[in-house]
């Protein structure tokens, strides 16, 4: 009998997201508007706190796209860009006809390196391109370093854009993400800790931000009788049918969260005899990782020749999926010719990398399954 595959982070229902939904159908609130849209913003901001305000949009990328409108990006500024992150974080620099600058990773927290960030700063400014913005990215749910980043941000008079889309529920020092960037986003892809199938919000200071962001969400239409238009806008709100899946996903959002932790502490444990394999993990108190993946770096200079690839195809052949960390934007195709600042460090992550399964709705049997599959190939 062939064996249900185990995904690398699937959708998990709370229960609840139909009761939402059916009242949307109900009440024939199906366009990107109505109450549930409202709740949902509603329930962000306070599971969030201070003082936000959020606009509910079609996806994450969305979000990137607005935030980057709304900090004055436009065609030739230059923005500095976290290299070890998915495609959607440099994407909307070039929809805006602006130049993204990679770089490089710190190998504490694998995120966008302080040392690495400055020094591009200062190298664009001398060249007379002092960069518009900053984008900086949560990854795998493991909160960059917000202090140095904010310094340096404030040293400069650069914004943080922070990309907080696989970082919901994670904090440093208490802080939520998602609320230390002069803007920030989040997303509630399918395989993110909530979902809403597909969707994400901009995380706004003020409310008069967050009502320019909807103005440019629902096509720049001014408050006239007819349709007017004075400004560029674009399809990107959240349609009240998802927002309803997004209520029912925030009844669930701090348990999932904890069953994402354990599924973490249970690979640390298997692990911990293995002194080639590195588990991404918080690397002080003040971080706190909803560890939305969990992910693991192999050393196969001591491993003796176990590596990523290697492990990767056993566990496909055991019916488990698995991924390999974020190939850094400045060795994709499409950026190359893309300035790059910083060492190896993402690269060398992306060569020995690998994400495992992590969803909230793993089982002890799934378990079982991966530490037999993980066994077989390092033993």
């Amino acid at each position: 009998m062939k064996l249900e595959k185990i995904w690398l982070s699937s959708p998990h229902m709370g229960g609840n997201e139909h009761y939402f939904v059916n009242e949307a159908f109900a009440t024939n609130w199906i366009a990107p508007l109505g109450p549930h849209v409202d709740g949902f913003e509603h329930d962000l901001e306070n599971y969030l706190g201070q003082e936000k305000h959020i606009a509910a949009l079609s996806s994450g990328t969305a979000a990137l796209h607005l935030g980057l409108l709304l900090l004055g990006v436009s065609k030739d500024d230059e923005v500095i860009c976290q290299s070890m992150t998915f495609s959607a974080s440099a994407n909307p620099i070039l929809y805006l006809g602006a130049t993204p600058i990679f770089v490089d990773s710190e190998q504490e927290t694998w995120t966008i390196c302080p040392t690495a960030l400055e020094e591009a700063i200062i190298d664009r400014i001398k060249l007379g391109k002092k960069p518009k913005a900053i984008i900086a990215v949560h990854l795998y749910g493991m909160p960059y370093q917000v202090d140095r980043l904010q310094s340096i941000s404030e040293k400069y008079s650069i914004p943080i854009l922070e990309d907080s889309a696989e970082a919901l529920g994670s904090s440093y020092k208490g802080q939520k993400c998602g609320t230390f960037g002069s803007l920030s986003v989040l997303s509630f892809n399918g395989n993110k800790i909530i979902t809403t199938s597909g969707g994400g919000a901009l995380v706004a200071n003020s409310r008069e931000t967050k009502e320019k962001a909807v103005f440019l969400a629902t096509q720049a239409r001014n408050n006239t009788p007819h349709y007017e238009h004075s400004e560029i806008g674009y399809n990107y709100r959240l349609s009240n049918v998802c927002a309803g899946i997004g209520r029912g996903q925030m009844e669930v959002l701090d348990a999932h969260i904890t069953l994402r932790r354990n599924m973490h502490a249970f690979y640390v444990h298997f692990f911990e005899s293995f002194d080639f394999v590195t588990v991404l993990s918080e690397p002080t108190e003040d971080y706190f990782s909803n560890h939305w993946l969990t992910a693991i770096s192999i050393n196969e200079t001591l491993s003796q020749g176990k590596n990523r690839e290697g492990l990767r195809l056993a566990l496909e052949v055991a019916g488990i999926e698995s991924r390999p960390l974020w190939k850094p934007m400045h060795l994709q195709p499409v950026f190359a010719k893309y300035p790059y600042y910083g060492t190896t460090v993402c690269e060398d992550l992306f060569a020995n990398g690998l994400c495992l399964p992590s969803g909230s709705n793993l089982t002890d049997n799934c378990r079982t399954r991966i530490s037999a599959a993980l066994n077989n190939y390092f033993n």
